[in-house]
């Protein structure tokens, strides 16, 4: 099965010159890069937010593995939905899927269905790809979604089982967690309000993301990824998340009335 791309041409250049045009300005190919066991990128279009991804994207390694998770804007039929084989087609070529990896995945957790047709509209996993292939063009991939019912423990769940499948793995994985900021409010209070949620990633502390983000209502539409992916990285060992890079869509529109929120954060 081939999940052909649903936002390209849309979020990003459908066709590849132009595709590795847009991304060598966003990627500084000659930036440090260190391995890294997690990053927090976000997924709207590459006129917003493709800076913020490329300098997170240019300031780590990127293995030949990696685990993917994102939230899903349409509704789900389970809370957590795996695609386990085939392969996501891009303007750069097909990013194959690693089955081997998803099925260790997929045993750790009944949480986990595989669903290949929750990720076909899709666009917070597709948008990481090219960024990903272009850097690796070796790379696959465990894309997971999430609805936005998962549950504080749930999630801890899926953060568990995704550490637990990557530690059987030989050589190393990085895990994606594709998440925006405030939606649609001022800059100021964008600022203020993703800074709170900000801080609980770097002190990596999952459960207070996971409440800082109900409790001051935080338009964070992949917060539940992230916290999963905080919980994987946890237990592989991470000892410190550092902000690479924060804008709003008003840096690229100048209109500051009503903005989203992009962070892009490393883990290690």
């Amino acid at each position: 099965m081939i999940r052909e791309p649903h936002v390209a041409g849309y979020f990003y250049p459908s066709q590849k010159e132009p595709l590795i045009r847009e991304l060598s300005q966003k990627i500084d190919r000659t930036s440090e890069k260190v391995p890294a066991i997690a990053v927090i990128v976000p997924h709207a279009g590459y006129m917003y937010s493709g800076k913020v991804a490329g300098a997170v994207y240019s300031s780590v390694e990127i293995p030949d593995r990696v685990v993917l998770l994102g939230p899903s804007h349409s509704p789900m039929t389970s809370r957590f939905a795996l695609m386990r084989e085939g392969a996501w087609g891009t303007p750069l070529g097909e990013v194959p899927i690693d089955s081997e990896l998803a099925d260790r995945i997929l045993a750790n957790t009944p949480l986990l269905s595989e669903n290949s047709e929750a990720h076909q509209g899709e666009h917070s996993i597709e948008v990481q790809l090219p960024f990903l292939s272009y850097l690796n063009p070796g790379i696959s991939i465990v894309p997971i979604s999430s609805t936005y019912f998962a549950s504080l423990p749930d999630l801890e769940e899926l953060g568990h089982a995704v550490a637990a499948a990557i530690r059987r793995q030989e050589g190393s994985v990085l895990i994606v967690a594709s998440t925006d900021m405030s939606h649609q409010v001022q800059e100021a209070t964008a600022r203020e309000k993703d800074f709170l949620a900000i801080d609980r990633i770097n002190a990596l502390d999952p459960k207070g993301l996971y409440e800082v983000v109900q409790r001051e209502q935080i338009s964070m539409c992949g917060f539940q990824a992230t916290t999963a992916a905080l919980t994987a990285a946890l237990d592989l060992g991470a000892e410190q998340a550092e902000l690479i890079a924060y804008r709003t869509s008003g840096d690229a529109t100048g209109d500051y009335s009503s903005v989203v929120g992009y962070a892009g954060i490393r883990v290690v």
